[in-house]
């Protein structure tokens, strides 16, 4: 392929990840606090920073308050729609939410009512879309409700696990929306997956352990989970963003 021929988005984590895909040549970046609970929104302050350094990258913020499920209550979804009026007034060129029903359907008219606060945003239907129920009558739902793209592994653990649901989402898509294959998509699994679905839109966070610059650290006491490793901060490298690009030319 030739390099006008797919987008490349960057799960970024922080500021410093959205610079090292800018400099990487990434199309966008999906500014993201709490990966490991999936991706949560980030703070004020990380928005408007990255939307001040990022000029040749487009910045996209996830909108989503909490892990866990994408059932939101009527207080989350308040909250919700002040995030999506913030990027908004900061310039932010697209969002990404996605809120489900309780018997795993698209939850129309919850995301109708975030899709009236997008204005000239762009707007991703995040991986909330792996959880739905009927995947090919999600892909019409939110067609319907006006979103640009939708990230997903194909319903299965890694994208190259759910490359089947992937073609299939691709071609029932069309024109009419992109499908973005994400999660697990590295250096080694990029090029078969664009091969095999026909997918052009792809989204990887080609993160590497930063050591920490403390020198003393208290073996006793950990800040989140016990055992959890946190002398290493993981942070996307321009190196690794180039690395998988580069495996689609």
């Amino acid at each position: 392929m030739n390099r006008n021929e797919f987008e490349i988005e960057v799960c970024a984590n922080s500021v410093e990840s959205c610079v090292q895909a800018q400099l990487a040549g990434a199309d966008r970046v999906e500014l993201c606090a709490g990966i490991p609970e999936g991706g949560t929104t980030p703070s004020y302050g990380e928005i408007k920073m990255a939307r001040r350094l990022l000029k040749a990258t487009r910045l996209h913020v996830i909108i989503r308050n909490r892990g866990g499920d994408f059932l939101y209550s009527p207080l989350e979804i308040e909250r919700m729609v002040m995030d999506i009026d913030l990027c908004r007034e900061l310039g932010v060129d697209g969002v990404v939410f996605g809120c489900l029903t309780p018997d795993g359907f698209v939850d129309r008219e919850a995301n109708a009512l975030l899709m009236q606060h997008v204005g000239e945003m762009h707007a991703t239907f995040h991986r909330a879309f792996d959880r739905c129920c009927q995947p090919l009558q999600a892909l019409e739902d939110i067609i319907d409700l006006g979103f640009d793209r939708i990230l997903t592994s194909g319903q299965q653990p890694t994208a190259d696990q759910g490359i089947a649901l992937l073609r299939q989402l691709n071609e029932k898509a069309g024109e009419r929306l992109k499908i973005m294959a994400g999660c697990g998509v590295n250096e080694q699994n990029i090029a078969v997956i664009g091969r095999e679905t026909g997918v052009r839109n792809f989204h990887f966070s080609a993160r590497e352990p930063q050591p920490s610059r403390m020198t003393y650290f208290n073996p006793s006491v950990y800040m989140g989970a016990k055992g959890a490793e946190e002398a290493n901060l993981m942070l996307t490298t321009e190196q690794r963003v180039k690395n998988t690009i580069n495996q689609l030319l």
